[in-house]
């Protein structure tokens, strides 16, 4: 009900989309300079980081991807 209500809503679907990317910027951030000495330490923490700044990523170009279509959905729906 919620995930219904956050993406059928423009506003709230950029709100949470940029808060989405906030995240992101942070979790690489924190991968590079926090804690780079703790996974340098280690190939498996290093990829297992590395991994999941990827899997954020790739849903945040998801979630803006379905945030493009969407938008023109509703210009087209709204020019009916």
């Amino acid at each position: 009900m919620i995930s219904r209500a956050i993406l059928h809503d423009r506003k709230t679907r950029r709100k949470w989309l940029g808060n989405s990317v906030i995240f992101m910027l942070c979790f690489f951030a924190i991968g590079l300079w926090g804690i780079d000495g703790w996974l340098k330490g280690s190939i498996v923490r290093f990829g297992l980081w590395w991994a999941g700044c990827g899997v954020i990523a790739m849903k945040v170009m998801i979630f803006a991807l379905y945030d493009a279509v969407a938008c023109i959905r509703e210009e087209r729906e709204k020019n009916r």
